[in-house]
């Protein structure tokens, strides 16, 4: 699968279509739609589901370091809201300069700070959740898969051993989109 295609198939999913085409006017900096919605509009798409069918919500990333306090995320995801008003979706909005300081009290293991969000797809705990799409701001659509979409073709699940790797995180997830996409294969090592 190239790009072009993967962008094709993720449009394919209202929801997804309408964020990424709203998505610079949300003035969030290095902001990517990421994971789920992406990788599980493509299952769908190849198991011959619905592009929506077990999307709990869509994950939005950005990247601001200049403060690092809940305060000021809580008011980049009101003002992004705004952008995104009438999507008939949760779209969960979240600043990876911040991922650090509650990630190893929610998920009980480190995080070493992110330098962009970028970096932050590349913490997934599977290869196939490697993924991220962003609006060029000119109509186009940028995609980030820094392990390739093979395995998202082939419909596989692997683990990515990155720093925040849990075997218990990674299956429990695997667990669930299992339900949802019997047809996908879950493996235990890379």
């Amino acid at each position: 699968m190239d790009h072009d295609t993967l962008v094709s198939i993720v449009q394919t999913n209202p929801v997804n279509r309408e964020i990424l085409r709203r998505m610079p006017d949300a003035g969030l900096a290095d902001a990517w739609l990421v994971s789920g919605s992406l990788f599980q509009t493509v299952w769908n798409h190849l198991t011959g589901r619905p592009p929506a069918h077990g999307i709990k919500d869509y994950d939005l990333f950005y990247f601001d370091d200049t403060d690092l306090t809940w305060e000021a995320e809580d008011r980049a995801i009101r003002r992004a809201e705004r952008s995104f008003a009438g999507i008939a979706a949760p779209i969960e909005i979240r600043n990876q300069a911040r991922v650090h300081l509650w990630y190893p009290e929610k998920f009980g293991t480190p995080y070493p700070p992110l330098a962009s969000s970028t970096e932050g797809i590349d913490r997934f705990l599977g290869v196939v959740c490697m993924l991220g799409l962003r609006s060029d701001g000119r109509g186009g659509v940028e995609v980030y898969a820094p392990r390739g979409l093979a395995d998202l073709e082939a419909l596989i699940v692997r683990p990515n051993p990155s720093v925040c790797f849990t075997a218990e995180n990674y299956r429990a997830k695997a667990g669930r989109w299992q339900a949802s996409w019997p047809e996908i294969r879950v493996l235990d090592t890379v």
